[in-house]
């Protein structure tokens, strides 16, 4: 995925995708490279556009108008936020007597 990234911050900035390029860039980010990964993605971008692929993308126009509203969080009756704390406290005490027991 990272050689697609790397592609596409090559488009981005208006640079030609090419092998030199997309290998320094992999390079400067730290990641090893591999020749032939290189140049098959250089040879399945040869006949795409770019800007044409990223606009049909469908998973860029759901994500793009609108942000999703976040889910309503439903909160914890105080009973059960209680509950859950003593449960808590317990087995923290639990943990210490065994750990007490490792040294006698």
């Amino acid at each position: 995925m990272e050689y697609v990234y790397a592609a596409m911050l090559l488009h981005k900035a208006g640079k030609e995708i090419d092998e030199k390029s997309l290998t320094n860039i992999l390079t400067a980010a730290g990641i090893n490279t591999d020749p032939i990964r290189v140049k098959a993605l250089i040879a399945s971008l040869a006949e795409v556009d770019i800007d044409e692929a990223i606009k049909s993308s469908p998973a860029l126009m759901t994500a793009a108008p609108t942000a999703a509203p976040a889910p309503a969080t439903e909160e914890k009756p105080a009973k059960e936020k209680e509950k859950t704390e003593e449960e808590k406290k317990e087995k923290e005490e639990a943990a210490m007597e065994g750990l007490g027991a490792l040294f006698g």
